[in-house]
């Protein structure tokens, strides 16, 4: 006898004002940061992205799956549905195989009528290419550390050399450490972002996109920062969601890396983390080809696993003219006065998403 299927419909919800999206990313065990209110609220306020959600629920019932989208609408880099922009990842809230039929069905067809440039989707977990109408995009390294062993399990994981003496080092050198979300650390914090995205010629994100993430996910946002003398050497920000941390930004001074700086960050979050009751710090995501980054991550015994986004359709094969462009702006605009560079990036990275 064959299999039956069974239709379902889509019902598309605005997270910004339903409290059933709130409900279902409390519940659901895929959830994580980049799937609350707050951060959508961030993309909103600072790129002008609209986010939406796809469920099965119709109005006035309860949510058990939903697929939160932004539309990003450039005339620079062209109209698309991203899940989500500037996310490491965001898995789809599903229940089932079926569900994911029709949102992929109802998204194939907007896409086309919409004329949009094209939908991706960031799922932590691997989809088989083909599958749904989607093609693997691009891949990345991901880092995740388990911190459920006690603390000194857990520093003799660490690289001898390059994580465990640089700590011990930092600690001899009297570093001191802030956490929290004040002006003057999101200001410390922001000093430091523009010296690290300049020494990787990078257009820094705009200042206005940390102070948005600070006021509108409040107290599960954090800005640690590491002084010598008074003086910020390192800094970096993270995100809570239950029982995961999620590493999303770092940046320090690269004259006095020698001080160990950012190790001394990241065995300080993995004390509070666990002290608050955290079990996972996810690391996130790197380049494939960044073979320091992921060296400098495999030394903090993380487990790695390869990331990969998905389209429909696939539309690599235009962008390289475009990322070559891109590529060769940078270098320019990193030449330019940091106020400068801070009003390009303000500028541009709406169209980045």
């Amino acid at each position: 006898m064959a299999e039956s299927v069974i239709s379902v419909s889509v019902h598309v919800l605005d997270p910004l004002v339903d409290s059933r999206w709130d409900d279902l990313v409390v519940r659901h065990p895929c959830a994580a940061a980049f799937h609350e209110r707050g951060w959508l609220q961030a993309l909103a306020r600072t790129y002008g992205y609209e986010p939406i959600v796809l469920t099965t629920a119709p109005a006035g019932k309860p949510l058990k799956d939903g697929v939160v989208l932004c539309r990003v609408s450039s005339w620079l880099t062209g109209s698309r549905l991203v899940s989500l922009p500037f996310a490491d990842h965001c898995e789809p809230l599903l229940n089932g195989l079926n569900e994911s039929l029709e949102f992929m069905n109802w998204l194939r067809v907007e896409c086309d009528r919409q004329h949009w440039k094209y939908i991706e989707l960031r799922p932590l977990s691997q989809v088989q290419s083909g599958a749904w109408g989607l093609k693997a995009s691009r891949s990345y390294c991901f880092h995740e550390l388990d911190i459920r062993a006690t603390l000194e399990e857990i520093f003799r994981g660490f690289h001898k050399d390059s994580i465990q003496r640089k700590i011990r080092r930092a600690e001899k050198q009297g570093l001191s450490y802030e956490a929290g979300r004040s002006q003057q650390l999101l200001d410390e914090f922001y000093r430091l972002v523009l010296l690290t995205r300049r020494r990787h010629q990078l257009l820094p994100q705009p200042r206005a996109w940390f102070k948005n993430l600070v006021e509108c996910m409040g107290d599960k946002v954090q800005i640690r920062v590491a002084r010598k003398d008074g003086t910020p050497i390192s800094a970096m920000l993270t995100l809570r969601h239950r029982s995961c941390v999620i590493y999303k930004y770092g940046c320090s001074d690269e004259k006095v890396h020698n001080l160990g700086g950012m190790p001394f960050l990241f065995w300080r979050l993995i004390e509070e983390s666990k002290e608050s009751g955290a079990e996972r710090i996810d690391f996130g995501r790197s380049d494939l080809d960044n073979e320091g980054l992921i060296a400098f991550k495999n030394k903090f015994g993380t487990t790695k696993k390869t990331l990969t986004y998905y389209r429909y359709p696939d539309t690599e094969k235009g962008e390289a003219t475009m990322n070559w462009s891109a590529q060769a702006a940078r270098q320019f605009l990193c030449l330019l006065p940091d106020a400068v560079r801070s009003h390009a990036g303000k500028l541009l990275y709406r169209h980045m998403g």
